[in-house]
């Protein structure tokens, strides 16, 4: 069955100056990028939906076909073809919801025949509407699940860490129909790394894969009727908290970012 859907929750813990953490359910889609219209009688796909999926907000955003967009943007990059001999690409992102989505991260996932994972690109928006596509792993080298993998920051994020020092990737991807995740560490280059001193934030996105069907589509839109609103609004109100508690703020600054950048 093609396409599938990761129920689980985010964490998001920040360490310094001040500790704040929150923890809230989600779900996201998995979606084969190379047969995205074996979708389109579950999910909604380039059309509008209680639940549906754009092309357009994604890839170039100008509604593009992503399968295309993949292929010569990121393809080149990989050295090899992401879709022959067996190759696969999948996208793991939050849905629109009631025709409204934000996403601040989402995944795609290319694994080779066997399932084995040889690449990952982190594609990250913030809300001004900027976004960067960080390409994880070495050049058709396997990520094997747990290992770590550093980029430097370069799409500015959040008015309150500046645009400096990176990231520290760890995957859980072999098997997620057992257990999925996606852990993003934030690291301002200051102090000692050892101990974790230097780790501002930490991130996590977890959960198990279910396949997709009209039925569990259905069921997590009833739980999480409001969760592509609630998105948006949680970043602000978390936001207001951090200016309550006193975190500097930075406001706007400019990013660094290109269109893709290598791990």
């Amino acid at each position: 069955m093609a396409g599938g859907l990761i129920i689980g929750q985010v964490l998001h813990r920040r360490l310094r100056p001040v500790v704040h953490a929150f923890r809230y359910p989600m779900f996201l889609l998995a979606l084969p990028v190379a047969r995205l219209n074996d979708c389109n009688s579950l999910l909604p796909i380039n059309r509008w939906g209680l639940v549906s999926f754009h092309e357009r907000d994604h890839g170039a955003r100008d509604g593009t076909s992503l399968f295309d967009w993949f292929q010569r943007e990121v393809g080149p990059h990989l050295g090899c073809d992401p879709f022959a001999d067996g190759r696969t690409v999948t996208l793991y992102t939050q849905p629109r919801i009631f025709g409204y989505v934000f996403n601040p991260v989402s995944f795609w996932v290319c694994r080779r025949a066997e399932g084995s994972v040889y690449a990952v690109l982190a594609e990250v928006n913030n809300t001004f509407g900027e976004s960067h596509n960080y390409l994880l792993g070495e050049r058709d080298a396997t990520i094997a699940d747990g290992a770590t993998i550093h980029a430097k920051k370069l799409l500015h994020v959040s008015p309150f860490n500046e645009v400096r020092g990176g990231y520290r990737f760890r995957f859980a991807l072999a098997q997620p129909e057992r257990g999925w995740l996606a852990r993003i560490d934030y690291l301002d280059g200051e102090g000692e790394e050892e101990g974790g001193k230097s780790v501002v934030l930490e991130t996590a996105l977890s959960g198990r894969e279910v396949p997709l069907t009209r039925r569990a589509l259905l069921g997590q839109l009833a739980r999480h009727p409001l969760q592509a609103v609630a998105v948006i609004v949680r970043i602000h109100w978390h936001a207001l908290r951090l200016w309550w508690k006193r975190v500097p703020f930075h406001g706007k600054l400019p990013s660094k970012a290109t269109s893709l950048s290598r791990s």
